[in-house]
Parts: C-alpha cells; structure tokens; sequence
C-alpha cells in the first residue's frame, strides 16, 4: 500500500509538470503565460505543438478546444511523438503527414468517429462504451477520474438552476469546450498501444506496437477549424493545493460567473471557473 501510494504520488507531482506546453511550437501558435492555452494566429497550419515533458506510462495529456475559426476544413490532430521537440531544427508544417514521415510519430485527426485499430483476429472494430455515469475511465491497469475527461458546455448566467442538466450535456468529439486526450498503455511484449479520449470515452487502440525505449511525447496540432485548445491538467492521486482553493471558492460562492468580480490574479480566476 505504501508503494501505492509513493507511485500515485509521484504521477500527480509528475502530471502537474507535463500538463503545459512546450516551448517549442509551430511557427503560428502563441502560447500564453502559462503555456497552457496555444492559439494558431493566422492561416490554417504551423500550429503544431507538444507536451512540455515525455508522457510517463498511463498518463494522458489532455485539452480542451477554447475557440474554433469558420472557413476551414479539417479539426484538431493528436497523437504522440519519440522526437524531442528540443532537437527539431525546424518544426514540421504539419503533423499529418510532415512529422509522421519523420518516423517513430502517430498523429490522427479528431473526427466524430473514433480511430481504432482491429486487434489480431478480432472480426470487427467495435468497442464497449462504458456507462457515463461510471466515476473512472480505465483503460489497461490505468484509472482515470471521468469526470475530468468530459468536455460540457460552459454554464451561463442562470445555469446554476440546471446544473445537472450541464451535468449530462456531453459534446460532439470536434466541438467547442469538447476535451481530447493521448495517453500510452505499456503491453506484454514490451511495446505499447496508444489510445485517444474524446469526453470521457476511450476510442480503443489508434496505433500498435509503439516502442517504449524512447520517451514519447503528446503532439497536439492546433489545425484548420481548430483556433485555440488549453491545457486540462488531470490528478490521479489526491487533489493539488491549487485545486483545494478552488474547491473552497466554489463553494462559497452562489455561481462560478461571480468569480470574475473576486479580486483574485487572473490566472487563479480562470483555474476556478473551469473543471
């Protein structure tokens, strides 16, 4: 149990470090303060972006679409990486297919269908949805609280009144406020399979045989439609300091828009409005 316990530890501490971007990026996104919003600032491409650190086995890298720009064709592309994006000289225009042909990258495009490759022998790709109500996602031996995962809506003046309705209101994969997830699960031979999280439902293995040797980074190509994606940081052990604060200032107030009117930095404003 203490072992449990110091490896739990060490995944929240571990999350909280990865959970930004990198300081390396396409040459059309900007990154704010924080590093945990990125916008793509003109045209539809060079918006490719990666996690700040190498992704630890189970732990997935997750944002939530900020802002969409009409006129474009295509979404948000994620996936990972063994390329540290330090060693880039030039980052790629694009993930598909740029960084992919550079070898040891798989990227794949948010659709509202989901990405799955058939195991060995299974006839047909389907995959178990599990109940939304279920409080974890697991996927191999990795527990995820779901409610995290889920992109919803952002209540408004008087939503309050129908916070479960806010609750269940679940998006579509491509949509405003949706969250998109990339993690890797280590398997028996000693590869992985890499799987992506649309609002809480695990769309099965998107790519096989991943090497493990190597640290694999999140590739998140803010792409066409897609204007702004942020950061979701996900705890898997006990809660952060940060998240206990914002906990408290919920609580004390009649709705999360009054957080706006606190004399509070900025930052510390828009952790506690968000979920």
């Amino acid at each position: 149990r203490g072992q449990l316990k110091i490896a739990v530890a060490a995944m929240a501490a571990r999350c909280r470090l990865a959970a930004r971007f990198h300081r390396v990026h396409g040459a059309n996104v900007r990154l704010d303060a924080s590093r945990t919003r990125a916008t793509r600032v003109e045209s539809f491409a060079n918006g490719l972006c990666f996690s700040q650190e190498p992704l630890a086995p189970g732990q997935i890298f997750l944002v939530e679409i900020e802002e969409k720009e009409l006129g474009w064709c295509g979404h948000l592309r994620v996936g990972l990486t063994a390329h540290d994006p330090q060693s880039l000289e030039v980052v790629p225009e694009y993930s598909l297919p740029d960084l992919v042909n550079m070898g040891d990258t798989w990227v794949f495009a948010i659709t509202r269908s989901h990405n799955r490759v058939a195991a060995e022998g299974e006839e047909a790709p389907g995959r178990a949805r599990a109940p939304r109500w279920e409080p974890f996602l697991l996927i191999e031996q990795v527990r995820i609280p779901r409610d995290t995962l889920v992109g919803r809506s952002r209540p408004g003046r008087y939503s309050h009144i129908l916070d479960d309705l806010y609750k269940m209101n679940v998006l579509p994969a491509t949509a405003r406020r949706s969250r998109i997830g990339v993690l890797y699960a280590p398997q028996p031979d000693g590869t992985a399979d890499m799987h992506i999280v649309i609002n809480g439902e695990d769309m099965g293995p998107s790519a096989r045989h991943l090497p493990t040797a190597r640290p694999l980074y999140a590739v998140v190509d803010v792409f066409a439609s897609t204007k702004s994606v942020r950061v979701i940081p996900v705890e898997y052990g006990f809660p952060s300091l940060q998240t206990l604060c914002r906990l408290v200032i919920q609580k004390h107030i009649v709705h999360r828009l009054a957080i706006d009117g606190l004399d509070l930095p900025p930052p510390l404003k828009s952790f506690c409005k968000h979920e």
